[in-house]
């Protein structure tokens, strides 16, 4: 009976990071549709470099005048996205659209559990039932 709890943490773990796999490389391919050009780490010295940034994490740099932005994945591509100002903000507005998406659905989810008719109230029933007139208040 001792492996089924140890059985259960490990399949707890590996839907946890299948999750934050599939987070990053969903956050990857947003990267590439705002135009991020991702640049793979080939040799040593970039491998290194990579290794040395927080991954995961934008940084913002000048470079001839120019801000750029870098994302580092040291896990999924091995690869350091590269892009402009542009960019970031086509990026940023993504995320937001997706994260708007994902509330939205979130409340349907939410007020169709409320209003489903196979819901049981048990004794108390509907919070909108009562004597005409009133209003129950939880």
């Amino acid at each position: 009976m001792k492996s089924l709890p140890t059985l259960a943490a490990v399949l707890a773990a590996g839907l946890t990071l299948a999750g934050c796999v599939s987070a990053v490389e969903n956050k990857e391919d947003m990267l590439s549709a705002a135009g991020f050009v991702p640049k793979p780490a080939t040799t040593p010295a970039q491998v290194a470099s990579l290794k040395s940034l927080p991954p995961h994490k934008f940084s913002m740099q000048t470079k001839n005048g120019k801000t750029i932005y870098i994302y580092p994945d040291p896990t999924v591509c091995n690869c350091l996205y590269v892009g402009g100002q542009s960019d970031f903000q086509q990026y940023q507005q993504m995320m937001y659209k997706q994260h708007l998406a994902n509330e939205q659905e979130m409340a349907a989810m939410i007020n169709q559990d409320i209003v489903d008719d196979n819901y049981d109230w048990g004794v108390w029933g509907p919070p909108w039932w009562g004597p005409p007139g009133t209003v129950v208040i939880w």
